[in-house]
């Protein structure tokens, strides 16, 4: 581990003073050869899916897991996006001069070295090895055991690009023990790593923030909520809802609990439960739900989960300071979405739910790099300090202050 990493530390400056030119062009590049090894790509996809079927993964994992010529070219796409982003490194964020004389200037650098840890969807790896490159930064790449085969190749397409343009392939790596014990070792590697970003499951989080030494920034759980006020377009509120739930639901950005307020519920909950058979969903529910419609009980522990499947619970609430404050006990910080048509209504919700990302009259789906136009992220933050919400280029940066003078002495 310390010889992988210090080969990695050895290429942080090399990166940072890439020129923007040459790294558009490296990742124009990339995404080139994405698409030129797409059948390769596929291939190794497939040992991972065999495996998962050997391992009786859940369909949702499945999901995240499976890569097709579709999803490669997303990919693809999703570099020449990053490429085409604003410069995000030596921007001027702020300047003055005080009255001694000394011109001071906030510019943005590079973070340094970012490893990410992450599970079950491979295309990460394009997109935040593409996202630190653009910022200047090295990438340590920690991919779950499940994507073993299509993590390798794909760092190895994106190397031999690096290698092509004589950059130091070390810029991109990708950790090659799978296990937890790996995990356990790299985060507390604080002298060759500026950054760990972990995004995966609660137990993964939860280890990582008890035990590195390395600062943190997380990918937490994506317990999403979705409120339909007395004042929502009930065609609208149906719609959303159901594209919230149902669209993938084994996204972190999937709404896990539907909270109805008490005047709408006999009008919306019969066409929503129409709307959740047919796609199959489990529905959870609270007592007075129960009086309209035929599903089982929701605990206490239920209001808590993360299903990253398709199961959801539902709530009836008297009124919009009731669904805030379920949502503000209950949420990981993640995504929020009010349906209503009355203004004052979504902007109470929006200024008091405190999470990262509050809807009004969308789909909690639409928080992602890409929606944002970021062309990917590197993680979700459910943090408050540095980043919060789809991470960015300029997520992955911090500053430095350049002080110009001309002689002056304290």
């Amino acid at each position: 581990m310390i010889e992988f990493l210090k080969k990695a530390k050895k290429a942080k400056k090399e990166i940072a003073m890439l020129t923007t030119e040459v790294k558009n062009n490296i990742l124009f590049e990339m995404a080139d050869a994405l698409i030129e090894e797409c059948n390769y790509i596929i291939e190794n996809n497939e040992k991972d899916m065999s495996e998962a079927i050997l391992s009786n993964l859940s369909k949702d994992i499945k999901d995240r897991l499976l890569l097709t010529g579709e999803r490669i070219v997303d990919m693809s796409n999703a570099l020449k996006e990053i490429a085409a982003l604003k410069e995000p490194i030596n921007r001027v964020l702020d300047g003055w001069t005080v009255q001694n004389g000394l011109n001071i200037q906030k510019v943005s650098i590079p973070i340094g070295v970012i490893a990410i840890i992450y599970e079950s969807r491979p295309n990460v790896t394009s997109d935040v090895a593409a996202l630190c490159l653009k910022s200047g930064n090295v990438c340590i790449l920690k991919g779950g055991k499940e994507a073993k085969h299509s993590n390798q190749a794909i760092t190895k397409i994106l190397r031999n690009v690096l290698e092509k343009n004589n950059v130091s392939k070390e810029v991109i790596s990708l950790i090659p023990n799978n296990d937890r014990e790996a995990v356990a070792s790299l985060i507390i590697q604080d002298k060759y790593l500026d950054l760990i970003i972990p995004r995966g499951g609660e137990e993964l989080i939860k280890f990582v923030n008890k035990n590195a030494s390395v600062p943190v920034i997380k990918h937490d759980k994506g317990l999403c909520h979705m409120y339909l006020d007395k004042d929502a377009n009930h065609n609208k509120a149906i719609t959303i809802a159901i594209n919230a739930k149902c669209q993938r639901p084994g996204v972190c950005n999937a709404m896990e609990t539907l909270l109805i307020h008490k005047d709408v519920a006999a009008y919306l909950l019969p066409p929503l439960h129409e709307k959740f058979i047919k796609e199959k969903t489990q529905i959870k529910a609270c007592t007075e739900t129960r009086t309209y419609i035929d599903v089982q009980s929701a605990t206490l522990e239920d209001y808590h989960t993360e299903y990253l499947a398709n199961i959801v619970n539902i709530k009836v609430v008297e009124n919009v300071d009731e669904a805030i404050e379920h949502i503000n006990i209950y949420s990981s910080g993640h995504s929020e979405s009010i349906i209503s048509e009355n203004y004052s209504t979504i902007n109470k919700f929006l200024d008091e739910v405190d999470s990262a990302c509050v809807y009004a009259n969308a789909s909690t789906r639409f928080t992602d790099g890409n929606a944002f136009g970021f062309g990917a992220e590197v993680g979700i933050s459910t943090n408050k300090l540095h980043a919060r919400g789809p991470m960015g280029v300029n997520d992955l940066t911090t500053f430095k202050y350049k002080i110009y003078g001309n002689g002056q002495i304290k």
